[in-house]
């Protein structure tokens, strides 16, 4: 049977912006582009982000920002139930997130499997 299971994360992107806005937009952009990645190649099945927030300001002129990314990712699994599928499924995510470069994740919810 199909799943689609789901994982809300944070990942922390390390980049030089001129501004909060435009640190926040780039970094932003960044992930959604390794995100993009993913689904044309349909490791993922849908991802979202959700918000983009300053971790940490540079500290002197030419300092990059570290700006907190916050996304939601989908990937579809066969499995025989629900709870064999959240595991699956997590593991794919961690892999998918890995091999597209996604560094520093922190996941803010569990997997959950839906029937898809």
């Amino acid at each position: 049977m199909e799943f689609a299971v789901s994982r809300d994360g944070t990942t922390l992107v390390t980049l030089h912006g001129g501004s909060d806005t435009t640190a926040c937009e780039e970094a932003t952009s960044d992930l959604a582009d390794s995100l993009e990645t993913l689904a044309a190649a349909e490791t993922v099945t849908a991802w979202e982000i959700t918000d983009a927030d300053v971790y940490e300001h540079p500290t002197a002129p030419f300092d990059p920002y570290t700006i907190a990314v916050s996304f939601t990712v989908t990937v579809t699994v066969d499995a025989a139930d629900a709870d064999q599928a959240t595991e699956i499924g997590a593991d794919a995510i961690d892999d998918a997130l890995a091999n597209a470069g996604v560094e520093s994740v922190t996941y803010t919810s569990s997997p959950a499997a839906s029937a898809a």
